[in-house]
C-alpha cells in the first residue's frame, strides 16, 4: 500500500505545531495559576465590591480588580491557545490516516498522539463544566512531555502495517484503550492536585478547590472506566482471534489488568464511606501511575506479544 509522502509530512508538521502551542498554552496557564488570587479570596472581593439595594438587600459585586483581569486574560489567552493546539494536533491524526490509508495508531507515536489528543480534548470538555482552568497547565505539561517524546524518541515514519495488525481489530481496541487512557490522564492529575491542595499548605492555596477536583476526578473516571472495560474485553477477542487464547498474562496484558483492578478499587472507594477523599484520591493517583508505566516501560522495555509493534 503506498504512501502519501506529501500529506504525512505535513502531518508531521502540524504534529509539532501543536506541540509548541501547547507548550505557550501551558505556560500562560501555568502564569495564572501562580499570579491570581486564591479562590477564597475573590469571592470576598466580588462580595466587597457589591452595594446596599433600596430595599436593604446586599448585591454582590461584578468587579474585579484590573490586576486580577490581566492574569485571568493569561488564562483565557492559555485555553484560546489550547484550542487551536487540539485543532491542530487532530489534522495531524487525520492527515497520518489519509497518507497511510488506515487508521492512524498503528505504533507508538501515533498510538500516543491519539492518548494525548482525547486527554486535550476531556481537559476542553471539563474546563467548562469546572471552575479548573487553572489547573490546564498541570494537564499540558505532562501532554507536552508524552507528545515531544513520541515525535521524537518514538516517531515512526508513515507505513503501512504489519500483517498481525491488519485488522478491524485495530480500529477497535486499541482506539477504546488509547481513547480511555487518554481520558484518564485527566482525573490523574486532578487527584495529585486534590492530594497537594488537601495538604493544607499555602503553597498550595490557589489551586482549584479540593471538593472540586474531587468531583471531576470522580465523574471523568466514571465516564472512561467503561471505555477501559471495553477495550480490554475487544483486546481479548483479538488475542482469540490472533493467538488463540483469550488471555495469555502477556506483561501489556497483566499491567493493564491491574490497572483496571485498582481503577475499579478507586471508584469503590470514592462511593464508601470513610474512603473518600484522599484514601481515594491515593488510590486514583496509584491508578493513573499504572497507565503511564504500561504505556512506556512495558512497551518499550520488556519482551511480549505486543512488544512486535509497540500499540496499545
Amino acid at each position: 500500500m503506498p504512501v502519501n509522502a506529501t500529506l504525512a509530512t505535513y502531518s508531521d508538521w502540524t504534529y509539532g505545531a501543536a506541540v509548541a502551542i501547547y507548550f505557550f498554552a501551558a505556560v500562560l496557564y501555568l502564569c495564572e495559576a501562580a499570579f491570581a488570587r486564591p479562590e477564597k479570596a475573590k469571592e470576598r472581593e466580588l462580595v466587597a465590591a457589591g452595594g446596599a439595594q433600596a430595599d436593604g438587600t446586599w448585591t454582590p459585586g461584578l468587579v474585579v480588580k484590573p490586576e486580577l483581569s490581566r492574569v485571568e486574560r493569561l488564562g483565557r489567552m492559555g485555553l484560546a491557545l489550547n484550542v487551536l493546539g487540539a485543532g491542530l494536533h487532530l489534522a495531524s491524526l487525520v492527515l497520518r490516516g489519509f497518507a497511510t490509508e488506515r487508521a492512524p495508531w498503528g505504533n507508538m507515536y501515533e498510538y500516543g498522539s491519539l492518548l494525548t489528543l482525547a486527554g486535550v480534548v476531556t481537559w476542553l470538555v471539563l474546563v467548562r463544566k469546572f471552575p479548573v482552568r487553572r489547573l490546564g497547565g498541570f494537564v499540558l505539561v505532562p501532554i507536552v512531555i508524552l507528545m515531544f517524546l513520541g515525535g521524537t524518541v518514538l516517531y515512526a515514519d508513515a507505513a503501512p502495517v504489519t500483517p498481525p495488525l491488519q485488522s478491524y481489530w485495530l480500529v477497535v481496541h486499541v482506539s477504546v484503550i488509547s481513547i480511555s487512557s487518554g481520558v484518564l490522564l485527566v482525573p490523574g492529575v486532578a487527584s495529585v492536585m486534590y492530594l497537594l491542595k488537601s495538604s493544607g499548605r499555602a503553597r498550595f492555596r490557589k489551586l482549584p478547590e479540593a471538593d472540586v477536583l474531587d468531583r471531576l476526578a470522580y465523574r471523568s473516571t466514571v465516564f472512561a472506566f467503561p471505555l477501559f472495560t471495553i477495550g480490554i474485553i475487544c483486546g481479548a477477542i483479538w488475542a482469540e482471534s490472533a493467538w488463540g487464547r483469550f488471555w495469555g498474562w502477556d506483561p501489556k496484558e497483566t499491567v493493564a489488568f491491574v490497572s483496571w483492578v485498582v481503577y475499579a478499587g478507586y471508584l469503590h472507594a470514592r462511593a464508601t464511606a470513610g474512603w473518600r477523599g484522599r484514601p481515594a484520591a491515593w488510590i486514583n493517583s496509584f491508578a493513573f501511575a499504572l497507565t503511564v508505566f504500561n504505556l512506556f516501560f512495558i512497551n518499550l522495555v520488556t519482551t511480549g506479544l505486543h512488544s512486535y509493534a509497540g500499540v496499545g
